[in-house]
């Protein structure tokens, strides 16, 4: 019999069992890795694209043809792969966030498109019953991603309340070199004390080429408002939609009738004193319609070749011709055509035949082309007598006759 080991020492027998426990600890740590790496593409922060190509490590058969093998090429084309990656991942947001509206804030800002079914465009369809799906925050997979940048807007839609600001911002967002964010930022009105660094970070990610806009109709009657933002950027694109006013006013009452029955009529806050037929310019109805007085303003910090007037009545009669200038004035490609337009007669306005990424139909939500309550046309009258001298030197200053009288 061999004489005992030393003290202390494991059988000889013992060392197998230790190699055979490693190679289980070794198989289960590998087990578990894999189904991480599974969760992880389940959870969708994969690359959507296929695979890079591979080809056999031995060499001999053409790169990408199936088996087991290594990246063709090496690190360089690896990289090349990612970024294309990266890329098809940041366009697949951007029409991902094209054919959903913006969320509501809560203060009037409200849910802009609803989706129809296929077929079925002249109806109230939707995905559901006319319901909207709510904005993600703006380029979260961008900044995943960390792809593109922050910019301070280009280009800023800055009225009119109740013009059609919502609807061209939407059919401006089908381009594909337009960001723009969804909600309104108010920045230049009601929130300038928190910096331009704030206002920037509420943008949406862009790439090269790419002009990031926002709209917020309520700038154009803030007396603060052009020279703060010629202060941020004596270049900023100012694109105003205009309306007839009378119209303007109606629509503008009718929305804050919906959402508080117990107003006084139109005819009672239209007038300080019916029997005069003193107009009450004090009320913003028809304050926000008196343009000429409100564009002066803006005139002292940007010249008229900086400010696109947009027709309201024409971007509902003929939207490609409206969309078209205003890719012109941006610099952009007209890629928004006639082509993208169908006319919805149960809303009474122009809808996107689809979206960019998307295969519906899309159309403003329900709270857009509310029918009017029938006003005295002697009020009517009266109104448009009180616009005609403010339209007839809104038409001098930006050298075009809207037609309203």
């Amino acid at each position: 019999m061999a004489p005992p080991g030393p003290a202390g020492a494991l059988p000889t027998s013992a060392e197998p069992l230790s190699r055979s426990i490693f190679r289980k600890f070794l198989l289960m740590l590998c087990s578990l890795l894999t189904s991480l790496y599974v969760f992880y593409c389940l959870a969708e922060r994969c690359q959507t694209l296929s695979g890079p190509v591979v080809g056999l490590s031995g060499g001999g058969e053409e790169a990408g043809a199936p088996g087991r093998g290594v990246l063709a090429g090496g690190p360089r084309e690896l990289a090349v792969w990612q970024a294309a990656a990266q890329r098809k991942r940041l366009l697949q947001l951007q029409q991902w966030r094209r054919r959903r509206p913006p969320a509501s804030r809560g203060d009037g800002e409200e849910a802009a498109w609803e989706e129809e079914s296929p077929g079925l465009a002249g109806g109230p369809g939707g995905s559901g019953a006319g319901s909207s799906v709510a904005e993600a925050p703006p380029g979260t997979l961008a900044l995943l991603l960390d792809e593109g940048s922050k910019q301070l807007p280009q280009a800023i839609i800055i009225g009119v309340k109740k013009g059609g600001t919502r609807a061209l911002l939407e059919f401006l967002r089908v381009h594909p070199d337009v960001r723009a964010v969804g909600a309104e930022p108010h920045f230049f009105d009601r929130s300038y004390d928190k910096g331009l660094a704030w206002y920037r970070d509420l943008m949406p990610r862009t790439l090269d080429g790419q002009i990031t806009m926002e709209k917020t109709p309520s700038y154009f009657v803030t007396r603060e408002a052009p020279a703060r933002i010629s202060a941020m950027s004596k270049d900023t694109k100012l694109i105003v939609v205009v309306r007839d006013p009378v119209t303007r006013a109606i629509s503008d009452y009718t929305q804050t009738l919906s959402k508080r029955p117990d107003i006084p009529t139109f005819e009672n806050l239209t007038f300080k004193n019916r029997t005069t037929g003193l107009i009450d310019t004090s009320w913003s109805a028809i304050q926000i319609g008196i343009y000429a007085k409100h564009l002066e303003h803006w005139l002292r910090h940007f010249p008229i070749r900086q400010m696109l007037f947009v027709s309201g009545e024409r971007l509902i009669s003929d939207p490609a011709g409206e969309l078209g200038r205003v890719q012109d004035f941006l610099g952009l490609k007209r890629i928004i055509t006639d082509k993208h337009f169908y006319f919805n007669k149960t809303k009474g306005f122009p809808c996107l035949k689809k979206a960019e990424g998307s295969s519906r139909p899309h159309c403003l939500g329900k709270t857009k082309g509310r029918t009017h309550p029938e006003i005295d046309r002697e009020v009517v009258r009266r109104l448009r007598e009180f616009y005609r001298p403010f339209n007839l030197k809104f038409y001098q200053m930006t050298g075009h006759d809207f037609g309203w009288d």
